[in-house]
């Protein structure tokens, strides 16, 4: 305990009474206590983060000047400012809160003050050797840190009765050693990981901003300031711009007024802007370079510069002098951080109104959609969307992308960064160049992992396009072309190309498959709600569509389900399960009786296809799962025969893995999953980890030779303007290695070859039980049910599911139904423990719901 005397303020100028209470415990909450609330940001009052091109430059003072300008100028209003530090080194004898707390106290001494002002300052949590002699009991300790909650207060009085002022500053973590938090927190067995970082942050948050009915009416403003510059490791050794983005705190940049300060603070600048945050100001010392002015003209004026004078640098030196010379420097400032709030709050709000006015959704029905029931996502930190919430109070907070952005997404919030870094290289070093005849590196390397991994010993050309169906155009193309090549009646059409014009070429494809919405694509798939005349009166569906037979879980068991045109001659496998999901996958039931069934059948459906319409030229399939028809595993045993029947009659295959590929199932490929190869292959999605769109169509050598020739009317003449751009292959490479190395993806099992179960077994079984569950899927990233629903209720039409989803979008779980099938997808990366957590909360309201219906 500090003794009083160590607390008394005076000032020369003029006294005011000061009345101070001695250090005691204090504390709201255990600081100790997981689990952490989910990021909860309120926008009704000023957050700010504070940080810097380097160490020493000015922090603290920056924020000590900001909470005298709001707390001491303008109205007399209720006032309370925040300012929390998360991270402090070379405690106790530096402490930034210690220094705001001390530095407002002076100047609310010296200045003629109408209200009262009441400051505190406490601690946390610091090390043991931070706190020497004063621990805590073991119950307050873990990981070498304890619970001190060193509590300080002390008043200034006015010259007004009333509420007081009041300044509340915290330090949450102290080490003792003064050097970069990381080696402070190895040294002194101080260990702090990041959750635990941001989850004492969003409580201390919490406390400051709600203190109940009178705490409401205050005008609130608080800062968050880092530890050193905005790439300083933080305790876990992650760096500190990364740490504290899940907030998105928009940020104060205090750059560097000294010789070679303009290119820090530039650098400083790119870091935080490229981890998204938003830089209102940038504030520097003036050294006599007038730094601002360069710093200025490369930010465009988009950001103010403000500089402040020189900072005295005898220690002696109160800085009075230096806080009054500075004081119209931080009233521009806090306006500028208040306008700069009341500018984002505007636009959020707007955005609902305006995107109804503007915006034509996709696969939307505008009528059914309330300008209230619009998502306004504010930014993406991982899995997490940001989410604009208008409640009693305006919030952002977090939802997990359950949906997956439309099955794309796959980062971390690690890879996030990595893939802006690496595009926004890619971007600087080639914006975008022509592809034909050429080649850069950013392709080259991507054809060589895309060969190596999900092509590997069948593949050996890679075609680049921009989106899924763009790759299945180019995929049919190929095919055809090599039906043609491999079948001598047909060869003619090869030479005369008007000979073809009539002859009609059909693909072998699944009912419920889904390959695209580009005019191609849609004629390779079966009649079905985005075929119809209204969605394409084009359509007429130019192929065999097969009755595909499923495999789905319902009430503890994996059960197989016959189309009927299957069952009419075959009853003897009406009632087919299997013990797990593995044995559905086991190649041993290529042997079975159920085999040479499948095989009979395809046979004789392509027997009985009429020679009027023309060729089977292709067969097209989902493998294993067909996801936009509703989630449905398709049994293996009988694409694989499908396959195999193909092969035999020179029929080429295609893959579309545009859904499937890259972990979407737990392995790279569902190839892999099938136990075979096919002759076309397409990817996307995943493929560039979700950031930027870019296909590819892998093919094999025998695919590529059947467009080789004299002439160029022979190549294949399909392409698109940004063919291979660099910065979609640059994601590309990042995302395919990133996604099957074990040191950046701990779900990769221990054969390399798989990712390790992500949905917990028990609540799967459990949920297969649920009485308004029909159906469970669940494979890799992919957890779906369907719901028990009957007539306008059932199919993708269906809205049956609104409530719910809405619900558990209050859980902070974002889901799209399609139709009452509704489905949950992580990321290749995301942790089990996350998983089960959203199976828990859907658990939850699905109890709610069977109560409801």
């Amino acid at each position: 305990m500090l003794p009083l005397s160590s607390l008394l303020l005076r000032h020369h100028h003029r006294r005011l009474p000061i009345l101070l209470r001695r250090l005691h415990p204090f504390s709201t909450f255990n600081p100790l206590s997981p689990p952490w609330p989910p990021i909860n940001l309120p926008l009704t009052h000023p957050t700010y983060l504070i940080c810097s091109a380097n160490t020493s430059l000015g922090k603290t003072l920056v924020s000590a000047g900001i909470a005298a300008s709001f707390l001491l100028s303008g109205e007399p209003h209720l006032k309370k400012f925040l300012y929390l530090k998360p991270v402090q080194t070379g405690f106790p004898s530096d402490s930034d809160s210690h220094f705001v707390w001390s530095k407002l106290l002076a100047i609310a001494g010296r200045r003629r003050i109408d209200r009262s002002l009441l400051a505190s300052d406490e601690v946390l949590l610091a090390s043991r050797s931070a706190v020497g002699g004063e621990l805590a009991g073991e119950k307050d300790c873990q990981a070498g840190m304890v619970g001190l909650n060193r509590y300080r207060e002390c008043r200034v009085a006015g010259q007004e009765e009333g509420e007081p002022l009041e300044l509340v500053c915290k330090t949450i973590f102290a080490w003792r050693d003064a050097v970069s938090p990381h080696l402070a927190a190895e040294r002194e067995d101080g260990a702090v990981e990041d959750s635990t970082v941001l989850g004492m942050l969003q409580r201390c948050l919490e406390s400051g901003f709600d203190g109940g009915v009178d705490e409401k009416k205050k005008n609130v403003f608080c800062v968050v300031e880092t530890a050193g510059g905005v790439a300083s490791p933080g305790p876990s050794g992650t760096l500190q711009c990364d740490l504290y983005r899940p907030f998105r705190l928009p940020a104060i940049l205090v750059g560097d007024g000294r010789l070679g300060g303009i290119s820090g603070t530039i650098s400083a600048y790119e870091t935080l802007k490229l981890r998204g945050y938003d830089v209102v100001a940038v504030v520097i010392e003036d050294h006599g370079l007038v730094n601002e002015v360069p710093l200025a003209s490369y930010l465009r004026q988009r950001v103010p510069v403000l500089v402040l004078p020189s900072i005295p640098q005898d220690l002696a030196d109160d800085l009075m002098e230096w806080f009054d010379a500075s004081r119209v420097v931080f009233d521009a400032l806090v306006k500028t951080m208040q306008s700069a709030l009341s500018e984002r709050i505007k636009r959020l709000h707007d955005m609902p109104k305006k995107a109804g006015d503007l915006i034509w959704w996709p696969f939307t029905q505008h009528n059914l959609v309330p300008q209230e029931d619009v998502t306004v996502i504010d930014s993406r930190c991982g899995e997490n969307f940001a989410v604009f919430k208008v409640q009693n109070n305006d919030v952002i907070t977090q939802q997990f992308d359950a949906c997956a952005s439309w099955w794309t997404q796959g980062p971390d919030a690690t890879l996030q960064t990595e893939l802006a870094r690496d595009m926004g290289y890619a971007a600087g070093r080639f914006g975008h160049v022509m592809f034909p005849e050429n080649i850069h590196e950013p392709a080259l390397e991507c054809a060589e992992l895309l060969l190596e991994g999900a092509g590997k010993d069948w593949a050996s050309r890679v075609y680049f396009s921009d989106n899924g169906s763009t790759a299945i155009e180019i995929a049919l193309k190929m095919a055809f072309r090599k039906f043609l090549n491999d079948h001598e009646s047909l060869s003619s059409f090869l030479s005369d190309d008007s000979a073809g014009r009539c002859t009609q070429l059909a693909v072998l494809a699944l009912t419920g498959s889904y390959h695209g919405d580009t005019l191609g694509a849609m004629e390779a798939q079966a009649p079905s709600s985005y075929t119809g005349f209204l969605q394409q009166p084009w359509y007429t569906g130019r192929g065999l569509f097969l009755d595909p037979p499923t495999v789905f879980l319902c009430n503890n068991t994996w059960n197989l389900s016959l189309p009927e045109g299957m069952l009419s001659d075959n009853s003897k496998f009406q009632n087919i399960n299997f013990s797990s999901r593995n044995e559905v996958f086991n190649t041993s039931r290529d042997k079975s009786n159920l085999a040479e069934m499948y095989s009979s059948y395809v046979l004789n459906v392509l027997a009985k296809f009429p020679e009027s319409k023309g060729y089977i030229g292709a067969l097209i399939v989902e493998p294993v799962i067909q996801a936009a028809g509703g989630m449905h595993l398709v049994d293996p045993l009988f694409q694989r025969v499908l396959v195999n029947v193909c092969r035999c009659k020179k029929i080429p295959i295609i893959f579309d893995e545009v859904f499937t590929g890259f972990w979407r199932l737990g392995t790279e490929t569902a190839a892999e999953l099938l136990s075979c190869v096919p002759d076309i292959a397409c990817f996307a999605k995943l493929m560039t980890g979700g950031i930027v769109p870019l296909a590819a169509t892998l093919a094999t050598e025998a695919v590529f030779e059947s467009f080789i020739g004299d002439s160029k009317l022979k190549a294949l003449l399909h392409g698109h303007s940004y063919t291979a751009h660099a910065m979609g292959c640059t994601a590309a490479v990042k995302s395919i290695k990133w996604f099957k190395d074990p040191q950046t993806n701990s779900n990769i099992a221990s054969d390399g070859k798989s990712l390790r179960e992500l949905w917990d077994e028990e609540s799967v079984y459990q949920l297969s039980k649920h009485p308004v569950v029909q159906r469970v899927v669940t494979l890799g990233t992919l957890f779906a049910l369907e719901l028990r629903a009957e007539g306008s209720n059932a199919g993708y039409g269906s809205v049956y599911a609104k409530s719910l989803l809405k619900k558990l979008r209050e859980d902070g779980v974002y889901m799209r139904p399609l139709g009452n099938v509704i489905y949950l997808m992580s990321g290749p990366c995301t942790s089990p423990e996350i998983c089960s957590q959203l199976l828990i909360k859907l658990r939850r309201r699905l109890d709610e719901f069977s109560q409801i219906q």
